[in-house]
């Protein structure tokens, strides 16, 4: 099995509708995206895919968030703009590039610090292992 990855960052605001401290206010982040491409064979050309199509993959949803205020902006104008819930939409934003058959996206990753992030692993694939954790 191969596995390759990019990452793009965009800077945002948001607030965390229904918690109670400090992320319920307004405040940003430099949120940093990790879209992660898995595959058990290689093209005729020695890749899994080319990272500009995996970069293209993600580049129109990070430019839809980026200096935005998320609670704004849909879905997160009713979906509470979560690091998971943003791992989760990015996840969707790129899946259509990689139909059956070839590579598939294998999570994605958001930080909001550098210490703080979120992993969105599709189909409950958690550890990529195919099981459920």
């Amino acid at each position: 099995m191969f596995e390759i990855y990019v990452e793009g960052s965009f800077s945002a605001g948001h607030a965390l509708r229904g918690y109670r401290g400090k992320c319920e206010n307004p405040h940003g982040h430099n949120y940093k995206v990790r879209l992660t491409l898995e595959g058990p064979s290689l093209d005729e050309v020695g890749l899994l895919c080319d990272f500009v199509k995996l970069k293209q993959s993600m580049r129109e949803a990070l430019a839809a968030l980026d200096h935005r205020y998320l609670n704004d902006q849909a879905p997160f104008d009713h979906l509470n703009p979560s690091a998971e819930n943003l791992a989760k939409y990015f996840y969707e934003e790129a899946a259509g590039h990689f139909p059956g058959g070839g590579p598939r996206i294998k999570n994605v990753t958001v930080w909001e610090t550098d210490t703080t992030a979120a992993t969105y692993w599709p189909d409950g694939e958690a550890g990529g292992d195919g099981k459920a954790r």
